[in-house]
């Protein structure tokens, strides 16, 4: 088992009130979730990503590129806002965190501090907004395409966070 350590940008995305569609819409959401997982690969290896693990309808997706996760993240932002989803279901809106760090790789796998910060900037999101760490925007801010722009959310601290 080989061990490196190398910095990535991190995409994690986790569908807003998915367990209540789940309970409520069975198997409306077990077509919807296909389609839905169909989208955020395609969108994440379009921008030269890859997906390293899911968690029911929650992706984690490594890229060498900052600015190519946040162009996966816009990506699939869009193609879910624009994808037909069925009637009871509604627009199915992902919650998305990005974040770049220095991490462990080890079997196919990620470690370290900025995982968990990724992960809780996802969690802090609201359905069909992207959160970005300063560490990550600093790193975008100039290469973002002309009709984007960053919106100044503020500093929040995150659980469990020591740094905001």
């Amino acid at each position: 088992m080989q061990e490196t350590t190398r910095t990535l940008t991190f995409l994690f995305t986790d569908i807003e009130g998915s367990t209540r569609l789940w309970e409520e819409f069975p198997q409306a959401m077990q077509i919807a979730l296909r389609r839905h997982d169909e989208l955020l690969r395609h969108a994440i290896e379009r921008h030269n990503g890859h997906v390293f693990k899911t968690v029911g309808d929650a992706f984690c997706a490594a890229f060498q590129a900052p600015p190519d996760a946040v162009a996966a993240a816009v990506d699939a932002q869009r193609a879910l806002a624009g994808e037909p989803w069925p009637t009871q279901i509604g627009t199915l809106r992902s919650r998305m965190g990005v974040h770049t760090g220095a991490v462990e790789e080890r079997d196919h796998d990620y470690f370290g501090p900025p995982l968990n910060r990724v992960a809780r900037l996802e969690s802090s999101a609201h359905g069909g907004q992207i959160v970005l760490s300063v560490a990550t925007q600093e790193l975008v801010r100039d290469a973002l395409p002309p009709d984007l722009e960053l919106v100044e959310l503020g500093t929040y601290r995150l659980k469990d966070l020591f740094r905001p």
